[in-house]
């Protein structure tokens, strides 16, 4: 009797997001982390050309756990689970390179953008420079399952969320948390380099009372801030932010030299201490939102 080889464990697929909510929401504002993910379909990886540890570099690690806590100071966070460079969360879901795909794109009308020329679109070629995740094409029906099974569930609750929202404290608030590789030197801290970078696409997205508020105490808890150089705000930012209808959205990115080793990707000593700051930040935002003159909520919903 002949045996047959095992067949390897296939790794669980979660779902596309992960949402911690408070026991009782207690304000219009929602934390959305899209770059965090750590979820690697078994079907992806046999695709790549990477390693386990270069994919990983692509990821704002540990963004998730930085702003873990939010629900217990009143506010929605929302988790994207799967990696970055599986699909690009941040991007709009036309921003395609027809030229890494094989098979036919057919009508749909992509945004060939020079992102997406340089392989970062919403389904990424590469993770940086000289770093390409693939040998060849990849079938397009490929793309249009990711942004199928990841994409629209993901950007849905979003939508879904900032309405509630909406309708109940009569504005929202989205902060799209991300992270920023520290420079050439990973790992180093540069006195010419900000901590924070708040991206709210040069005062459309977001009020600038909100986000100069948001500036102000980064400040006072010791961190170098830096307005829209070199990151605005990304699609998130751009598509949910409506200051004139009381939808705001403000981006912050964090150095990543704060708080993990760039290159092992994982969490230095101090990581809980910039936790608590963020959780600090975000409480006390929260506390004073409704007396700044620009953003004060509209009457909500009977």
């Amino acid at each position: 009797m002949e045996c047959s080889e095992p067949t390897p464990p296939t790794t669980p697929v979660p779902p596309a997001y992960l949402v911690r909510e408070p026991r009782s929401v207690a304000s219009p504002f929602l934390f959305a982390v899209p770059h965090s993910g750590r979820h690697y379909p078994d079907g992806f990886k046999s695709q790549c050309t990477l390693d386990d540890h270069s994919m990983r570099l692509s990821e704002d690690a540990f963004v998730d756990d930085l702003f873990d806590g939010i629900a217990l100071k009143g506010a929605t966070q929302l988790v994207a689970t799967h990696a970055r460079a599986y699909v690009d969360l941040n991007r709009a879901s036309n921003e395609l390179e027809p030229g890494m795909f094989s098979g036919e794109i057919g009508a749909y009308e992509v945004d060939l953008n020079n992102r997406v020329k340089a392989g970062l679109g919403v389904i990424p070629r590469v993770i940086g420079e000289g770093m390409p995740i693939y040998g060849d094409r990849i079938p397009i029906r490929e793309a249009f399952k990711r942004l199928e099974t990841v994409y629209t569930p993901y950007h849905a609750k979003l939508s879904e969320l900032l309405h509630t929202r909406h309708r109940d404290f009569g504005s929202a608030v989205l902060v799209d948390c991300h992270s920023m590789p520290s420079g050439p030197e990973l790992g180093r801290r540069r006195k010419s380099q900000p901590d924070i970078v708040l991206g709210d696409c040069w005062g459309t997205s977001c009020s600038r009372e909100l986000t100069g508020l948001v500036e102000r105490l980064f400040l006072e808890a010791g961190l170098r801030v830096r307005r829209n150089i070199p990151y605005a705000g990304g699609f998130a930012t751009r598509h949910y932010g409506q200051p004139s209808n009381n939808c705001h959205a403000l981006q912050i990115e964090i150095n990543r030299a704060l708080y993990m080793d760039e290159t092992r990707v994982e969490k230095l000593p101090q990581f809980d201490e910039v936790r608590e700051k963020m959780l600090s930040v975000s409480e006390t935002v929260m506390s004073f939102y409704g007396d700044l003159p620009a953003v004060v909520p509209a009457k909500a919903a009977e």
